[in-house]
């Protein structure tokens, strides 16, 4: 199985169990690796064989500005389920990083792996 990365994306969004938090729009860095088979699209050379990881961006910046959530797991679970859903991935693995969260640490967060490598 082949995998398609994307790395320290930022996504501006609303998150946060703070009061303050609510009222401001925060930066978090996602890092995504999606189980897929390269091998159609490239005996073809079409992107519409394998997973575009623009239009997944795209709608990863969407889902962060249509949603906010108290937490980051609950933005990491429910942007899982949405990627699964709309782009038939069958595994992902997602790291999820708030770098405003502690100011002593460069960033805190999370990583999810959701699905089954065939």
């Amino acid at each position: 199985m082949d995998r398609i990365l994307i790395e320290a994306l930022a996504v501006d969004t609303v998150i946060g169990v703070y009061d303050w938090e609510r009222t401001i729009v925060q930066s978090l860095r996602l890092d995504l690796s999606l189980a897929t088979d390269i091998r159609p699209a490239a005996a073809a050379d079409d992107l519409r064989l394998t997973l575009d990881y623009a239009a997944i961006c795209q709608r990863i910046q969407r889902f962060a500005d249509e949603n906010q959530f108290a937490l980051v797991e609950t933005f990491a679970e429910r942007l899982a389920e949405c990627l699964q859903q709309e782009f038939s991935i069958i595994w992902l693995r997602l790291t999820v990083r708030k770098p405003s969260a502690v100011p002593q640490a460069a960033s805190v967060g999370l990583e999810i792996t959701r699905g089954t490598l065939p």
